[in-house]
């Protein structure tokens, strides 16, 4: 009997002796605790976990108390445990973690330099201190974007030129946390309406296509924008903030992590508008974003984000030449308006298999309307040049549902620090759009639109069209000698419109399903001589299939349209000395297919055809000198041309000519000072020079001069000075910005009215004093 027992307890002990939980927590250089540090065995590579929001870790070992401990953007070090409490203190790897940490190429955690590709990351620290009330201040600090508005109307729609002409063209992507905001083909350009700016934790941008990962329309570039984290402790804000155009606007954000497991954050804004330079140019928003992350355990993650906005906004539309040269901001528009609201809501389980694995699952709902009566589709009539006092226009409503999955997995190898990720995503959405023919009707003395009528049952669109986009997707990385790193992804996309037309016989075409699919490939290389300096080359494709409302409004006249398909092929590099200067540079070639172009017609109507091919290539840069702690000195900017190599119009070629809205030279320079002093009072102070080259309004020889002479209508261009600058003392910040000094005449965006023979303006900033004041608990 005694010999059993000797035996179970000498069993015990061996079992005892051989496995053992140890506890500890990862911090960096300032004790700041380190969340999603990854803790493994040294002898068992498939026993690991991840550290929590607090820095926290748990691990069960057996046979040996070593482990290796690693953080992205950090040393990785390898080390026995102790039976004691633990604390493991990371150091960096020789580079600014806001400068190596990027989302975007793949929906995962990578560091800059494994990006074969051309990408910026706004950091939380750049959007605090610029204080930016508008997406535009924020991301045209990336050198090559150009986002261009009107805070004269301030109602946030935009125009967008990355790698592209200036446009409101489906080319680029809006993402949150990875996932699109809206689904394709339903007019993602007003994305960016639907979006809450105070929840920005940090922006992405990612140039040229990166079709291999999202799929399309995203040609010129995709914008990721990140949400804010529950902070670690109980804290938030709240901001008032106004100016001379008539805004102000109310901010209030709350965050805590309520237990060792589950934090929550809460923004929101409300801005309203009126009484601006611009007649009819008030609007009103309200934008809510609701987040909580629960760790469920140090292996699994579960976030959710929710976002309600409502939006109105009048139209005050473009300036005519005469309206704007003489300074008359008194719309034509008096009843024209956008009305949007948006709920949606995205939950996220993040799965740490070990070391080598990680599965992500993503559910996305979305529920959108959005009415408006456009002021770009009010016609005024003339008889002999004279307004007739009547036109014609039309109000539409546009709702939509989306389903959406996502699966996404990552596996690690244990060569060559070989990664492969690969996935399927589908999105279901099924949209209802009608659109019906208003009566306008003009003071033939003052030429504005005085009031409207319905006419009930006129539709010039009445449809249910079932969206269904679904694909497959891998991305497979290798370095096969330690500085270079091989990228290699591809993509299949299909897509289905399962088009329904509710007024049969009467308006529109018949019932019908069109189907688009598309395999899009990329080819990266990273060569990096060391953490402060690489080169990359990519080839990507990029491709945009028609937008629903596009495709079926005129059927017959855009029988033969067809998606939109772009090569793009691109070098750059990167160089940084730390605290003292930044080199980010960039050559590429874009090359388009079936390009999608907005043309008028005889009787001023809009409508859409294929540009044969076209071109667009330039080179971005980018260059940031610290010249001492205090004071920098940064200049973002492009040269570019954009051309047709294939085009004919009524007849005119327009080939080998520059495209419209294309200015080839843009840019943004600044001048910035900050300065911390004692008892916890900073001041800054940022100059900021912008400016947009000439380019044309019209094709080049559009005009006829019936002289056997042409003209090609212009706009020269613009340069624009604005000033910023904020004052901290403990938790009180209080800025201010003065928009526009000298006052300049300049437009958002110019484009030619073929209709009128003149050019037409959305109207930029006069100048403006913008101030703002936040208390941060």
């Amino acid at each position: 009997m005694k010999i059993y027992i000797y035996a179970l307890l000498l069993t015990i002990t061996q079992i005892i002796s051989a496995q053992r939980s140890y506890e500890g927590k990862i911090v960096d250089e300032s004790n700041n605790p380190l969340s999603g540090a990854t803790i493994v065995s040294y002898t068992d590579s498939t026993n690991g976990v991840m550290s929590n929001k607090d820095g926290f870790f748990k691990i069960n070992l057996k046979n040996s108390t070593k482990v290796t401990v690693s953080f992205l953007g950090y040393t990785t070090e390898s080390l026995s445990l102790k039976t004691i409490f633990n604390t493991i203190r990371l150091t960096t790897d020789n580079v600014s973690l806001e400068e190596v940490i990027v989302t975007s190429a793949n929906r995962e955690i990578q560091k800059r330099s494994e990006v074969p590709g051309s990408i910026t990351s706004i950091s939380a620290r750049t959007i605090k201190e610029t204080k930016a009330f508008g997406i535009d201040q924020l991301v045209n600090l990336v050198p090559g974007v150009f986002m261009s508005t009107s805070r004269a109307a301030s109602n946030e729609q935009h125009f967008m030129a990355v790698r592209s002409p200036i446009s409101t063209k489906a080319l680029f992507l809006y993402l949150e946390d990875g996932m699109q905001i809206r689904p394709t083909s339903v007019f993602n350009h007003n994305a960016l309406l639907e979006m809450n700016n105070t929840a920005f934790g940090r922006i992405e941008v990612l140039k040229g296509p990166a079709s291999s990962i999202y799929g399309s329309e995203a040609i010129g570039g995709s914008f990721n924008f990140i949400t804010k984290n529950p902070y670690k402790k109980l804290g938030g804000s709240i901001g008032f903030q106004i100016n001379d155009l008539g805004l102000n606007r109310y901010d209030f954000e709350v965050s805590d992590q309520t237990s060792e497991n589950f934090g929550f954050y809460l923004g929101s804004n409300y801005t309203e508008r009126s009484n601006g330079p611009i007649e009819h140019s008030d609007y009103e928003k309200l934008a809510i974003t609701f987040k909580t992350v629960y760790d469920i355990n140090p292996t699994s993650k579960w976030t959710t984000v929710f976002n309600l906005i409502d939006y109105r906004s009048d139209m005050s539309g473009s300036l005519s030449n005469s309206d704007f040269n003489s300074g008359n901001y008194e719309s034509d528009q008096t009843f024209t308006e956008r009305e949007a609201i948006n709920f949606r809501v995205r939950t996220t389980l993040d799965k740490y298999w070990n070391d080598q694995n990680k599965t992500s699952f993503n559910i996305l709902f979305r529920n959108n309307r959005m009415d408006q009566i456009p002021s770009y589709r009010i016609k005024q009539f003339r008889k002999q040049g004279q307004l007739t006092g009547f036109g014609s226009g039309e109000i539409n409503s546009n709702q939509f549902k989306s389903f959406v999955g996502l699966l996404q997995h990552k596996l690690d190898f244990n060569f060559a620090s070989s990664s492969l990720i690969f996935g399927a995503t589908a999105d279901y959405s099924p949209q209802d759009y009608i659109a019906e023919t208003i009566d306008v009707f003009v003071n033939p003395e003052t030429g504005r639109n005085q009031y409207f009528k319905i006419n009930n049952g006129d539709f010039i669109l009445n449809y249910k069209a079932d969206i269904f986009n679904y694909a497959g997707f891998f991305q497979y990385e290798i370095s096969p000698i330690d500085p270079l790193k091989i990228t290699v992804a591809l993509r299949y996309d299909g897509f289905e419109y399962n088009y329904d037309n509710q007024s049969d016989g009467i308006i529109g075409v018949d019932d019908s399903v069109d189907n688009f699919n598309n395999l899009t490939p990329k080819l990266g290389l990273n060569y990096n001589f060391d953490t402060r300096k690489g080169v990359y080359a990519n080839y990507s494709q990029g491709f945009t299939p028609p937008q629903v409302s596009t495709l079926y409004r005129n059927r017959n006249q855009l029988q033969g349209i067809k998606p939109s398909r772009y090569h793009n092929y691109e070098i750059g590099g990167y160089f940084t000395t730390p605290s003292k200067l930044k080199v980010d540079a960039a050559i590429y070639l874009l090359e388009g297919q079936n390009t999608l172009i907005t043309m008028r017609d005889k009787d001023d109507n809009f409508f859409n055809s294929n540009a044969g091919k076209t071109r667009s290539y330039g080179v971005e840069y980018g260059i940031t000198w610290y010249v001492i702690k205090e004071l920098s000195l940064a200049h973002n900017g492009s040269y570019a041309l954009h051309r047709y190599i294939n085009f004919f119009d009524k007849g005119v070629d327009y080939s080998n000519t520059e495209r419209e809205t294309a200015p080839n030279l843009i840019g943004t320079s600044l001048i910035t000072y900050k300065k911390n002093f004692k008892n916890s009072f900073g001041f800054s102070i940022t100059a900021e020079h912008e400016l947009v080259g000439k380019y044309n309004t019209s094709f080049e020889k559009q005009i006829n001069n019936e002289d056997n002479t042409f003209d090609t209508a212009t706009y020269k261009g613009h340069s624009v000075f604005n000033l910023r600058s904020t004052i901290t003392y403990k938790g009180f910040e209080i800025w201010g910005h003065a928009l526009n000094v000298f006052d300049t005449l300049y437009a958002a965006r110019a484009s030619f009215n073929s209709f009128r023979g003149e050019n037409s303006f959305t109207i930029g900033n006069p100048r403006t004093f913008h101030l703002g004041v936040k208390y941060n608990f």
